[in-house]
């Protein structure tokens, strides 16, 4: 493949970002930022930092949305800073980390900055106030990389610990562990809002469902170290740059490996990007190189001869490029492929040999598709002496052809004696259940014998008449546990016209079921679901839907009582119900309130915020957010007791009291800081108390005054 546009630069770029629609954000190894035309390349602005840094693998540079701020990592990796661009000043840095700054970044949705280190640490940076905000739950080795979701609701980094965290930045809380790698986790990468890519050190790659927390699947074929992943036509594809120069390509619907040499440059892969609008594939080198790929090349060529039916050279624009597979031209070529091998069976059926082949004209040229044809010809060579076996009822020599030749089974002809032989089956049945018509049921399957899988059945029955009477009893007097525990023992039932009717019952019931949910009409959708539970097929479920009513029934009826904390609790358990008129009203609520609580924490209004989060105490999930809102009264209210001269015995009695609630955060050590400036004789070793932490604080703790 050869690229649609390129430039050099003297230095490595080692990060790409495309701003609006053209604009592209380069960045190289000595942090000059240059803005380039999209379509011509021309620088359009350009900015020093003299940063310089030799390592490309990891996140030294992470810019927001637009462009506005921007992340970086100083010369020595002792410091990570955050710039506003348009006051072209450094606006907070973070220079805590004990050990180098490995890796930086800013959430889509331009709230936080990350950092990340070599001691394990991810110190969180509020980019409104500039000042910092959190920190993620930390690695036991340093962490390797950062991701995010698209919807910014997850945060994920990995570490030389051989794990990945997740963390809900929606509720400031963590979400997971991730752990099924064998080796240091080096790159990290959202697929979706449910999926996530990991890949280790020996080169073991994994796709991880973020809900479940459980693997999906493992990419193979991953040879080379990996330098640069991207997600690219709408989740469809993942690109992997390799340092030998390699790209390779997945496919994400089905995990298989595209090409594990797409592309092969001279050079390592610094970076990759993908412009969507474009499909192109952005790829950066060590040796300076800015490269632009078509994804789709060759795609007007592939439609041109598509168009003519020219069909030769198709072959060779795959070879060139695999991705064509996935355009709509090439999906219009495989139907008509199809559609053409379907009439081509359709005339051998006919025993019309030369107007089969005769279809095939333009696809002869394809190498594939002509040995495709040819066995097709082949296979149907005794189609005549099938059709013949079959009108001569020489059942089980026609059954044997089948075998043989396995097209024939998805032919009319096939199908119809199928069903002869069913309702001859059904018939002896009938017979061999009254001991006077028994031999009328071996005349009527006597062309069956000789039929193995035929045969089989017909001695099964035989065998157990008794087994089947107490079956049909069984559906008959409604007894439908009974009817499947002697289906598990005996199936062979399952080709009994009784067994399909059960299913087919069990059917309607379940979309009865579903069409009163719908209609709410609860009670009697909890009647049949109560049914369904005897049916194996619909027994989970069941169980899951009358849950689901149960706690709807339970929900509504907390809300018309007024008892909101039952209310948020189910609501919390049961997803669906916050889409319910009366869980966005819940939830409405709940943030209004929350935000009243947050203007009374402003003003050290215990009383106040006790009150308006009342109807909250009694709800789990509510914990770590009204926890936030008294540990950020409590500090204030010891930075308060510091401005008004109080004891110094009291301020530590209140140090302690809120780590023994909150654990050791970056406000209480931030405060720390200033309280030892003031009382340097005392000796409060704030490392050595028993602390608590925000995810096991309760709101019985609450108390008017820290101190």
């Amino acid at each position: 493949m050869k690229p649609t546009k390129e430039s050099s630069f003297s230095q490595t770029i080692i990060y790409t970002q495309i701003l609006g629609t053209k604009t592209l954000l380069a960045v190289d190894s000595n942090m000059t930022l240059r803005y380039l035309d999209i379509d011509t390349l021309d620088v359009l602005d350009e900015q020093k930092i003299n940063i310089y840094h030799e390592r490309h693998s990891s996140k030294l540079v992470s810019f927001s949305s637009e462009g506005n701020f921007f992340a970086l990592i100083d010369k020595e990796y002792k410091c990570s800073k955050l710039y506003d661009k348009k006051a072209n000043r450094v606006i907070a840095k973070v220079d805590r980390h004990q050990g180098e700054v490995s890796c930086v970044a800013i959430d889509p949705k331009d709230r936080y900055m990350f950092s990340c280190g070599d001691d394990g640490m991810t110190y969180v940076v509020d980019i409104k106030s500039a000042q910092l905000s959190f920190t993620l739950p930390p690695h036991k080795d340093f962490v390797t990389d950062i991701a995010f979701s698209k919807d910014a609701k997850y945060v994920a980094t990995s570490s030389y610990d051989k794990n990945i965290s997740l963390y809900n930045l929606a509720i400031m809380a963590p979400k997971d562990k991730l752990k099924a790698h064998s080796a240091p986790v080096l790159k990290v990468e959202f697929l979706d809002n449910h999926r996530l890519f990991s890949l280790d050190k020996k080169n073991s790659a994994i796709v991880w469902d973020i809900n479940s927390s459980k693997v999906i699947a493992r990419l193979k074929g991953i040879h080379d170290e990996a330098t640069s992943v991207v997600v690219a036509n709408n989740g469809r594809f993942l690109f992997l740059g390799t340092k030998l120069g390699y790209i390779l390509v997945y496919d994400l619907f089905n995990y298989e490996q595209i090409s594990k040499k797409y592309i092969k440059l001279s050079a390592a892969i610094t970076s990759l990007s993908f412009d969507e609008l474009k499909n192109s594939l952005i790829i950066c080198t060590d040796g300076g190189e800015l490269l632009f790929y078509n994804i789709f090349y060759k795609e007007e060529s592939l439609d041109k001869a598509v168009e003519e039916k020219n069909y030769a050279p198709l072959a060779s624009y795959i070879r060139e490029n695999p991705l064509l597979k996935y355009t709509k031209t090439y999906r219009i070529f495989e139907n008509l492929w199809e559609k053409t091998v379907q009439r081509a069976k359709l005339l051998l059926q006919n025993s019309e040999k030369e107007k089969a082949v005769r279809l095939f004209d333009d696809f002869t040229v394809i190498a594939s598709k002509n040995q495709k044809m040819q066995k097709l010809i082949l296979e149907y060579a005794e189609y005549d002496k099938f059709l013949a076996f079959i009108k001569s009822r020489k059942f089980a020599l026609a059954y044997a052809l089948a075998q043989l030749y396995p097209l024939y089974k998805q032919t009319r002809v096939y199908r119809s004696m199928e069903e002869e032989w069913k309702k001859d089956f059904e018939l002896a049945k009938k017979y061999m259940l009254d001991k006077k018509l028994s031999s009328k049921a071996n005349e009527i399957l006597a062309p069956y014998r000789g039929v193995s899988e035929k045969t089989a059945l017909i001695q099964e029955f035989m065998l157990n008449l008794n087994t089947h009477k107490r079956f049909k009893d069984a559906i008959a007097s409604r007894k439908f546990k009974l009817a499947f525990d002697i289906l598990k023992q005996n199936p062979s039932l399952r080709e009994c016209p009784e067994y399909k009717a059960l299913i087919n019952y069990s059917d309607n019931l379940y979309m009865k079921a579903e069409l009163m949910m719908g209609n709410q009409d609860l009670n009697a959708a909890l009647k049949i679901f109560r049914v369904l539970l005897d049916f194996e097929d619909f027994k989970n479920e069941a169980r899951e839907a009358i849950a689901e009513i149960e706690a709807k029934q339970r929900f509504f009826s907390a809300v018309k009582d007024e008892n909101s904390s039952l209310a948020y609790n189910i609501m919390d358990e049961f997803c669906i119900l916050k889409e319910s008129q009366e869980g966005k009203k819940l939830q409405s609520l709940w943030e209004s309130n929350l935000q009243k609580a947050d203007k009374y924490a402003e003003n050290l209004d215990v009383n106040s915020a006790k009150k308006v989060l009342a109807n909250y105490m009694n709800v789990k999930s509510k914990n770590v957010e009204i926890a936030n809102i008294f540990s950020k009264i409590y500090i204030k209210q010891l930075h308060e007791a510091l401005k008004e001269n109080i004891e110094q015995r009291n301020i530590e009695i209140g140090i302690k009291n809120y780590i023994l609630y909150f654990g050791l955060t970056e406000q209480i050590e931030n405060y720390f800081e200033a309280f030892k400036v003031k009382f340097l004789n005392s000796k409060l070793n704030i490392k050595s108390q028993k602390q608590g932490s925000i995810e096991s604080w309760r709101p019985s703790m609450i108390v008017n005054n820290i101190l």
